[in-house]
């Protein structure tokens, strides 16, 4: 089945156009285009801005929970607690904050299934993440959380956060600056950073929902009913072809259940160093999380967005296509597609952002540009695969 919408299909929502209506009374904080909520300072300081963030590993977890039934293994569960928390910190890094975070994380638990090992991996995983940022100069202060057993809500475990900042109004990167002009810098989610233990597939955090009942054999739907929703179609549940040990199709050695359970990458470093360097000269930052490629129609107004030079799909999202269930379409708006971090820039400075990824180990190169549009509706075009996309 090759559907436009197969990710609502399956309970989710690329674009959360329900989210957006709940929320459209409330105030758009001090920065209505900003990618993050920016607000008051909390201590009161007119020259500074605070920014709370609420994010978490999704569904991805369901997956870690399979692969421990399968194996034994609970570590992968410390890779969760990654996803969790990088998709707080590399959200909040678009408006600019790269240091002093205040972090706490939130786990609701099936306890009959969930247990103290899992729970030990995932406390542990969290301080992982702060031990590795800090050695790369992002401090982090983790201040606790919350496990709830809610077996009459949860039927494994959900991992979320919640993290806290402070930073100069000054120095808030705001997305609504970004304008005709920019080019934009694509940072590859692949790949292995210099602060990353092994090869990271790119996949992320997101399109989970899609990305595990495409690859995934139908077996694991027998045997681990509580991995899914009863309401999902029958034959969009686990209709892949893959067991988890399965080698992935040019993975270089990888499995499937290695690709689908990478951490996801932080770019907290890079954009450090990007913005210690170039700050004045970012128009825009956009975390090319829930929505993928398409996350920057959000932001700036009387734009159209080209990208026209993306990186060549790495093996999980080829492997995601080769299903033959999701059209390429549907794939740029679910998943990153090999870029999850995009930089708003000049052409002049974009070669410095280039060099600066590089030096981390990350694959970066101009991938498209910002051009007017007479509407102030924005539009994007993707060229790719031979393929020209519009949305």
């Amino acid at each position: 089945m090759t559907t436009q919408d197969g990710y609502e299909k399956v309970g989710a929502s690329a674009t959360k156009e329900d989210v957006k209506d709940a929320i459209k009374s409330q105030s758009a904080g001090l920065y209505p285009g900003a990618f993050c909520k920016v607000v008051e300072d909390v201590a009161g300081d007119p020259d500074y801005c605070s920014v709370i963030h609420a994010d978490g590993a999704g569904t991805k977890s369901t997956i870690a929970y399979i692969h421990y039934k399968e194996y034994g293994d609970a570590s992968v569960f410390r890779g969760i607690a990654q996803d969790s928390a990088i998709m707080n910190l590399d959200d909040m890094a678009c408006v600019g904050a790269t240091n002093d975070f205040v972090f706490s994380n939130t786990i609701g638990r099936n306890a009959h299934r969930v247990n103290k090992e899992i729970l030990t991996n995932i406390i542990e995983g969290y301080q992982d993440v702060v031990d590795n940022l800090k050695e790369h100069g992002c401090r982090i202060i983790m201040a606790g959380g919350e496990t709830a057993d809610v077996g009459d809500l949860v039927e494994t475990v959900i991992v979320d956060s919640t993290v806290f900042v402070r930073l100069p109004r000054k120095d808030v990167i705001d997305a609504s600056n970004i304008k005709p002009g920019n080019v934009i810098v694509g940072l590859a989610s692949f790949g292995k950073a210099v602060y990353e233990k092994s090869y990271n597939s790119g996949i992320g955090s997101n399109g989970f929902s899609r990305a595990r009942h495409l690859l995934l054999k139908h077996e694991y739907a027998e045997k681990y009913p509580e991995t899914f929703s009863a309401t999902i179609p029958d034959e969009l549940v686990f209709q892949g072809k893959y067991a988890l040990d399965d080698l992935l199709p040019n993975g270089n050695g990888m499995t499937v259940g290695d690709a689908l359970l990478s951490p996801t990458r932080t770019y907290l470093p890079v954009v450090d160093e990007v913005l210690k360097r170039h700050r004045r000269d970012i128009s825009g930052i956009i975390h090319c999380s829930g929505g993928g490629l398409t996350k920057s129609l959000h932001f700036g107004r009387g734009l159209h967005y080209v990208k026209s030079d993306l990186f060549e799909a790495p093996p999980i999202f080829q492997a995601l296509l080769d299903t033959g269930n999701i059209s390429l379409q549907e794939a740029c708006k679910v998943f990153n597609m090999g870029i999850r971090y995009e930089i708003y820039t000049t052409a002049k400075i974009a070669q410095s952002v280039i060099a600066i990824a590089k030096e981390y180990g990350i694959d970066a190169k101009v991938i498209g540009e910002v051009l007017p549009k007479r509407t102030e509706r924005n539009s994007l075009t993707i060229k790719t695969r031979g393929e020209e996309l519009t949305y």
